[in-house]
């Protein structure tokens, strides 16, 4: 035997032979595909399909493999969600009210009318501009001053683009004025519908958003003990109600009187 043949028997004795089986790296390809596998069967199990898109992506895939069968007809209902109840008093009225307030009380104050006209929020509805009787009568008088018309003219340019309804209360302190039972709250009701015949005549504010009403000297704010205490219950007191129904706004107690 020569020594070129001995060389090839070593090298094919020394050649590795291949490990039975499928090879080491297809057994790692095939767990990743699975894993894939099992993902996308998890997500398409997660996820909401809609029947209408669908019927229309297996049309589409039918007719790009030639296909012309029509599809399946599929049942489905659209769900109608019940609406939220509508609550009488929600936080975002609440909330408006509040803005209202800080708006008025900013304007007042910006044209140096705070000794004139007070504001206050009464409630979560309700806010109130208040004038005494000096500003706006003389004593024992219905008939408005001359020296009135400026600061009712403010007071309508204020309320005139707010969604509000106006309430005009009359109040008057326990001093008798005239005769008779109803003295005061005669006054007090003559001195609310002057100030609206005022906002109509001179076309400020509508009718349709005001009301009158006088409470004589039942409502006072403080107990009328000296002249002090009773100047402050002389008062015009502008009730402003945001997006108030008629039937809540105008409460009629019995010394109420609203324009006809």
């Amino acid at each position: 035997m020569s020594e070129e043949q001995t060389q090839q028997e070593e090298q094919k004795e020394t050649k590795p032979k291949c490990p039975a089986g499928a090879p080491a790296w297809m057994v790692t390809y095939s767990d990743l595909v699975t894993l894939l596998l099992t993902f996308f069967v998890l997500l398409l199990s997660m996820a909401s399909m809609d029947p209408v898109k669908f019927t229309k992506a297996s049309s589409s895939i039918k007719d790009a493999f030639g296909i012309h069968a029509s599809p399946s007809h599929i049942d489905f209902t659209i769900p109608i969600l019940p609406s939220p109840p509508i609550s009488q008093f929600s936080p975002i009225q609440k909330q408006t009210t509040k803005k209202v307030y800080e708006e008025i009380k900013s304007q007042i104050e910006s044209l140096r009318l705070r000794e004139d006209i007070g504001v206050l929020k009464r409630d979560d509805e309700s806010i109130v501009l208040r004038v005494n009787e000096a500003i706006l009568f003389k004593p024992g008088q219905a008939k408005l001053s001359l020296k009135s018309y400026p600061t009712l003219r403010t007071i309508a340019n204020i309320i005139n683009p707010l969604p509000m309804r106006l309430r005009i209360e009359g109040h008057t302190d326990d001093t008798q004025v005239f005769r008779g039972p109803y003295g005061n709250w005669d006054l007090s009701v003559s001195r609310s519908v002057s100030v609206l015949r005022f906002f109509n005549q001179s076309d400020l504010l509508p009718l349709d958003r005001m009301a009158s009403v006088g409470y004589g000297k039942d409502r006072p704010l403080v107990p009328n003990k000296d002249d002090a205490s009773r100047a402050l219950n002389r008062r015009v007191d502008f009730v402003l109600r945001l997006n108030a129904p008629t039937s809540q706004f105008n409460t009629k107690p019995h010394n109420s009187i609203v324009p006809l």
